[in-house]
C-alpha cells in the first residue's frame, strides 16, 4: 500500500493561539520500503506519523492511501482500514496490565469480529514469545512487552506498521532486538514507517526523513544501513 501526504499542513488551536505543526509537507512511502522519520521536540515528526496513521485530520492538503483521498471517510471507515491495513507499535507497548499476551494480541481481531486464537499464537512465536503466550505484561520485560505489542500489530496482516519511538523505554541490547525484528519484517515484504530520535535506531532504516520546524528538510537513502541480521 502506497501512502502519500501532498502539501499538508496541521494547525491546533490553543486558546486565541494558532500552533503550525505541519507546514506544507509532501511525502510519498512506497511499499516495502522502511522509512525512518527523525526530527527534534516539536518538529512535526509524530503529527506526521499521526496523519498517516488516520489519527488525525491534515488543517489541509490530501492524503492518500493507494491514491484514494481519505478525507471523504467517515469516522468509521477511518477506523476499519486502521484495523486491517495498519498496524501500530508505541513506545509505551499500550497492553491491557490484566490480560495475558495472547488476549492483548487477538485484540484487533475482536474489533474486526473475528476470534482466531491460532492465528495471535502464530504471530506470538514469530517474535519469539510462543513460551510466554499466556503470562501477564507485568511479568513479561519491556522487550517482550515491545514483542507482544508487535506481534498485536501483526495479527491483522496489516500492509504498513507505523512505529512511534519503539525502543525509547528500552535498553541498547534489547532495543537492538526489536529493531532487528523490524527489520527482518521489512525484508520479508513490509512496510515500515519508524519515528525516532536515535540515530542508531534510524540506522536500520532504509530511508530517513528529516524534519524540522514542521517541514521536511531531507529525504536521503541510508548508505549505511547495517547488513541483516539474524533475529533472537
Amino acid at each position: 500500500m502506497q501512502l502519500d501526504l501532498d502539501d499538508v499542513t496541521k494547525t491546533y488551536r490553543m486558546g486565541a493561539v494558532d500552533v503550525p505543526a505541519l507546514r506544507g509537507v509532501t511525502l510519498r512511502i512506497a511499499p516495502g520500503e522502511f522509512v525512518a522519520v527523525m526530527g527534534p521536540s516539536g518538529s512535526g515528526k509524530s503529527t506526521c506519523m499521526n496523519i498517516l496513521g488516520l489519527l488525525d485530520r491534515p488543517t489541509s492538503g490530501r492524503c492518500l492511501f493507494d491514491g484514494r483521498d481519505v478525507a471523504s471517510l467517515s469516522d468509521g471507515e477511518r477506523a476499519r482500514l486502521r484495523n486491517r491495513r495498519l498496524g501500530f507499535v508505541f513506545q509505551s507497548f499500550n497492553l491491557l496490565p490484566r490480560t495475558p499476551a495472547v488476549e492483548n494480541v487477538e485484540l484487533p481481531m475482536v474489533y474486526a469480529g473475528r476470534f482466531e486464537r491460532p492465528r495471535a499464537l502464530a504471530v506470538l512465536e514469530r517474535v519469539g514469545l510462543a513460551a510466554r503466550a499466556h503470562h501477564l505484561p507485568t511479568q513479561l520485560s519491556g522487550g517482550e512487552q515491545q514483542r507482544v505489542a508487535i506481534a498485536r500489530a501483526l495479527v491483522m496482516e496489516p500492509a504498513v506498521i507505523l512505529a512511534d519511538e519503539p525502543t525509547g523505554n528500552l535498553d541498547s541490547a534489547t532495543s537492538a532486538e526489536i529493531m532487528g525484528l523490524l527489520a527482518a519484517l521489512n525484508r520479508e515484504g513490509m512496510t515500515v514507517v519508524l519515528v525516532t530520535h536515535e540515530a542508531d535506531v534510524a540506522a536500520h532504516a532504509r530511508r530517513i526523513v528529516r524534519f524540522r520546524d514542521g517541514r521536511v528538510v531531507r529525504d536521503d537513502p541510508n548508505a549505511r544501513r547495517p547488513a541483516p541480521a539474524g533475529v533472537r
